[in-house]
């Protein structure tokens, strides 16, 4: 019981990690403009980590962000607008979930080349491994290797 004692603390603690990002000094003191500030800032890259959005992480500049966030709401700016300002100076790669266009098809189709150039690379090795390239046998060289291979299954 002891042993798991020391294991139990830091899994708990470590659930309250995100909850740590953002600091009491950045919370809005407008319960209303704090939801949303959280509900943008939830869907917003941290650029420093990239797989955390600027709500979870505690890079200064997901910090910053999330101060322009803030600042942009009290300012009056609604949602989208306060998107589209982030969205304006750090381009669409911003975005957790980056909309499909011209700029951002790379993105959206890297993964699927990736798989498809992959198969071939496969495919054409297995093909490549399963036939001796560039080997063909006159019809008597073909007889005596058969012949040879008869003798030696017996």
């Amino acid at each position: 019981m002891m042993r798991a004692f020391p294991l139990l603390l830091v899994g708990l603690l470590s659930l309250t990690a995100p909850a740590l990002a953002v600091q009491p000094n950045e919370v809005l003191k407008d319960q209303g403009l704090e939801q949303r500030a959280r509900q943008i800032s939830s869907g917003l890259r941290c650029l420093v980590c990239q797989n955390q959005s600027i709500d979870d992480s505690d890079a200064p500049l997901a910090k910053d962000l999330r101060i322009l966030v803030r600042e942009r709401l009290v300012a009056g700016d609604n949602d989208k607008a306060v998107i589209d300002f982030v969205v304006a100076r750090y381009g669409d790669f911003v975005l957790l979930r980056p909309p499909m266009n011209a700029r951002t098809i790379a993105l959206w189709a890297a993964p699927f080349l990736i798989v498809l150039f992959g198969a071939v690379f496969l495919w054409r090795r297995r093909n490549r491994a399963a036939s001796p390239a560039g080997v063909t046998l006159t019809v008597e060289e073909q007889r005596r290797l058969d012949d040879l291979l008869r003798d030696e299954r017996g």
